[in-house]
């Protein structure tokens, strides 16, 4: 008899413990579905009724990412609720990338694709999207599932807060190890000549304003400056921590050319930014530094000459400060030069207005 009721008791107490564990389970689910629907909420509160966003991807040989990528991003702007298109430029991909965006197209008519004849660059993929869209914000992302669709909103609201272009920090990376090394390197000197401190200009998740995207021209391999040339430019420049992915398919675009290319791309910038309209301010000032130590080298030589009777025909300083003189007056020259041009062409100086009344 007290087995039985041994037996019986151990029943009751294990049948109390999955009732009181399904109640639990019950009362959690009912938590994540409430902070789910707060947060679906607040997401829609993001994107004003007016406003239409744009997604703009470049990409070659992606066909293996696209489908799951199209579907994370119908997720997210299922939540927001909002106006939006997606455009995907195939840039001369040589696999069947071409025929899944097709299918994409036929599920849901919001994506769109932009196919071009052959593969020119991420910059002129990029050029040829943004003169395709038709948002009011324009957000780039790269089609490798690297880059995470639901960090879009967050990216939004950064720039609807007062910002013209908010730029994505890759803060945990998962890249090559050469790759994000020298990644540091080429954001630290372009932080420096741009003069806007950002830890990664070359993220491929950034969010525009439709202003930002009218006023830069994107060629050659610009794509890398856009946030500095937007800077340079007047405009509100921000940077936001996102999540980056291991790469699931496919292989890395990135190659070593990309070194000696952006080194010229940065000094392209440089130049065509702060001396495209006074180029005498460059070489004027690098003529005078090389004109001033090719005097100050013969000054000291004539002075030997004069006092001391040393012969300085034969030496090859003689030979360095004639050379330095020469140089600097070329430069010089090269300077009035260029600026008799550019006075000669002259027309309105490009200005980007924010506000009139």
């Amino acid at each position: 008899m007290d087995l039985q009721n041994e037996n019986q008791s151990y029943k009751n107490k294990k049948f109390s413990k999955k009732i009181f564990r399904y109640k639990r389970e019950k009362n959690n689910n009912r938590e994540q579905n409430k902070t789910q629907q707060m947060n679906s909420a607040d997401n829609r509160k993001i994107v004003s009724n007016n406003q239409i966003i744009s997604i703009v991807i470049p990409l070659y040989n992606e066909e293996q990412s696209l489908m799951e990528l199209s579907l994370s991003l119908k997720k997210v702007f299922d939540i927001l609720r909002c106006n939006y298109e997606v455009i995907f430029i195939d840039d001369g991909s040589t696999d069947k990338s071409f025929e899944v965006i097709e299918e994409i197209h036929r599920r849901n008519s919001r994506y769109h694709c932009i196919k071009l004849r052959r593969n020119y660059g991420k910059s002129a993929a990029l050029s040829a999207g943004f003169k395709a869209t038709k948002g009011d914000i324009i957000i780039t992302m790269d089609a490798d599932l690297q880059d995470d669709p639901n960090e879009i909103p967050e990216l939004i609201k950064t720039l609807n807060s007062g910002y013209d272009l908010v730029s994505g920090w890759k803060k945990v990376r998962y890249d090559p190890f050469i790759k994000k090394h020298t990644s540091k390197i080429f954001n630290y000197f372009t932080s420096k000549v741009a003069g806007v401190k950002l830890h990664d200009f070359n993220c491929g998740l950034k969010a525009y304003k439709k202003d930002v995207i009218d006023s830069i021209k994107v060629y050659g391999e610009m794509h890398r400056y856009i946030p500095a040339l937007a800077y340079m430019s007047g405009f509100k420049v921000t940077e936001k921590v996102v999540k980056h992915h291991p790469r699931k398919f496919g292989t890395t675009k990135f190659g070593a050319n990309r070194f000696l290319n952006g080194f010229f791309d940065l000094l392209t910038v440089a130049f065509t930014t702060k001396f495209m309209k006074k180029p005498l301010h460059l070489f004027g000032f690098l003529g005078i530094i090389s004109f001033f130590a090719g005097f100050l080298i013969t000054l000291y030589l004539s002075i030997l000459k004069i006092f001391y009777d040393a012969s300085i025909s034969n030496r090859p300083l003689f030979l360095a400060g004639i050379l330095f003189m020469i140089v600097g007056f070329q430069s010089f020259s090269l300077g009035l030069i260029g600026e008799m041009i550019t006075k000669s062409s002259s027309h309105d100086e490009d200005v980007f207005i924010e506000k009139t009344f």
